[in-house]
């Protein structure tokens, strides 16, 4: 549910009625704080400083017949902030991006801190080894395997398709 729903002021947009149209400044003030505020709580349906098109963090999952894996895209985030657990049926990522820029040149002194944090949970299907995943942090990405159990392997069969 997205928090424009919850709110009266934040309604979809709709089409003008002939009497909206006119040089009415209290109609055209109206319709213009109205496009202030859909475009305020748009920034609340995202994660902090996140593009709208951009799920964070950006998650891959794959499966062969011998482990899962997970590759997690982590920008600008350093290993020793990122925290991964497993349990029988799941995984939780944590982790935290902190950036500080200070800079000084004639004339002006710049000083900025960005501060975010995210946490994702994904399920796991039963069969996995949690006693032998492992987590990898390479050039901003993260990637756990997460082993099959022998049971699990061996529960796995092929099914033919055949045409029509």
């Amino acid at each position: 549910m997205s928090i424009r729903s919850m709110l009266p002021w934040a309604s979809p947009r709709r089409t003008m009625t002939r009497g909206e149209r006119g040089g009415d400044p209290f109609i055209s003030l109206k319709r213009e704080m109205d496009r202030v505020f859909e475009n305020f709580w748009d920034r609340f349906e995202r994660p902090f400083g996140m593009e709208p098109t951009a799920g964070f963090p950006r998650t891959d999952i794959s499966e062969t017949e011998d482990e899962i894996e997970v590759a997690m895209e982590l920008p600008g985030i350093d290993e020793k902030d990122i925290d991964v657990s497993v349990s029988e049926d799941v995984i939780t990522v944590r982790g935290e991006k902190k950036d500080e820029r200070e800079e000084e040149k004639k004339g002006y002194y710049l000083s900025e801190r960005s501060y975010g944090s995210f946490h994702r949970t994904i399920p796991i299907p039963p069969g996995v080894d949690a006693d032998k995943a492992e987590a990898r942090f390479r050039k901003g990405v993260l990637t756990i395997t997460l082993p099959k159990t022998d049971d699990a392997k061996s529960k796995t069969r092929r099914i033919e398709v055949k045409p029509g």
